[in-house]
């Protein structure tokens, strides 16, 4: 299998932040951007400098870690915006404009042409400042598809490097994407850039479907933060490239102390479900599963929690079976005959089916004691 053709922008660090309550500190920003850069991220979305002086320092001193990453700002199509971003030492500034009718109806309140014009006199302030210049669409999802594509011919023209499309609210489904996707990489004569919101709950999808279509650069944040339901998760689409689009060549293991990290610099915390890197992602309860997996972990578990930094759990409750009763107790040194491990078996699916979690110390306690009444 030939690999996508891709590279990562992560944006945790901007659209990540706009999640309600919070704000990173530079120090935080800076030690995000740190392991991104040793993931092996490509471009690292450092914030929006014209938001505060603060916000703008920020930036400037992720633009000076000398990362291998290239930084990136983000700007709105004004002077005002692109000088603060010139200013931060960037390599390259996303200016971005809306493009669909009803965000120029309520936010410019001038006809789309002359939107587009004014956003292109800033893609060549940018160009003679000798940036790289990322040409987005906010709410593209929503966009005419010809003006859509107008606009990136026009950015292009100005010397756009690549653009991008931002499905703003989410509304997109994954055939959806495809088929937009494919229709835009076929027609655009730059890179494109995918940027997706999980309102519907498809920005994971909807970004590897972009990728399967041919979009090259995508969007993401690390746990799928950001404003409202969040963007599509750095873990799960790094993943997904891997085993899905061949791509190799970033370091998952990293993937585990980074979503930890973001949890206590956001205050937003993971379900213990949740994909890649939740407490439960690699937990195992039923015995039915955990027998096959001390055979062959593949049996149930499509690639390896060492991969992404994690580890293997067996939890014991109402599910568990007998060999999967007998792995946990050797592994806290006991060894049990059959009497007394079918004697644990009964009490810890009592306490499960009891919604009573069995820790070591309670499993422990089980075992000394059915060695005791059996002894005796």
């Amino acid at each position: 299998m030939k690999p996508w053709h891709i590279e990562i922008c992560d944006v945790t660090l901007r659209d990540g932040e706009q999640t309600p309550g919070v704000s990173f500190t530079c120090e935080e920003k800076q030690k995000i951007a740190h392991m991104l850069d040793q993931i092996g991220i490509e471009v690292i979305e450092a914030g929006f400098p014209v938001v505060s002086p603060y916000e703008k320092d920020c930036v400037r001193s992720i633009a000076g870690m000398g990362l291998d990453a290239r930084v990136c700002c983000l700007a709105r199509a004004r002077k005002t915006d692109m000088e603060a971003a010139i200013d931060c030492g960037v390599d390259m500034v996303s200016i971005f404009i809306a493009t669909s009718d009803l965000h120029i109806r309520h936010k410019y309140r001038k006809p789309r042409d002359v939107v587009l014009s004014d956003a292109l006199a800033m893609i060549d302030l940018a160009k003679d400042h000798g940036l790289e210049v990322r040409f987005a669409a906010e709410d593209a999802s929503r966009t005419s598809l010809d003006f859509l594509k107008n606009v990136y011919g026009k950015g292009r023209e100005h010397g756009a490097d690549l653009v991008s499309f931002a499905d703003t609210v989410g509304c997109l489904l994954p055939t959806e994407m495809y088929t937009i996707m494919s229709e835009l990489v076929s027609s655009s004569k730059a890179p494109l850039c995918v940027h997706c919101h999980n309102d519907l709950g498809c920005a994971t999808a909807n970004t590897v479907t972009a990728a399967q279509a041919g979009a090259f650069q995508l969007h993401t944040t690390v746990n799928g933060i950001g404003e409202r339901a969040g963007n599509a998760a750095l873990e799960e689409v790094l993943v997904s490239v891997q085993v899905k689009g061949g791509v190799e060549r970033y370091d998952l293991s990293h993937l585990l102390a980074l979503s930890k990290m973001v949890e206590e610099f956001s205050g937003i915390r993971m379900e213990k479900t949740k994909p890649v890197v939740g407490e439960h992602a690699f937990a195992h309860e039923s015995g039915i599963h955990i027998a096959a997996i001390l055979e062959d972990p593949a049996t149930y578990e499509y690639f390896m929690p060492e991969l992404v930094g994690q580890e293997r759990r067996f939890i014991l409750g109402k599910h568990t079976g007998k060999k999967a009763l007998e792995h946990v107790v050797a592994g806290l040194g006991y060894s049990l005959n059959e009497e007394q491990i079918c004697q644990i078996l009964d009490e810890v699916k009592e306490l499960g089916e009891s919604k009573c979690g069995i820790t070591p110390e309670t499993l422990t306690a089980l075992i000394r004691h059915a060695r005791k009444e059996t002894v005796s």
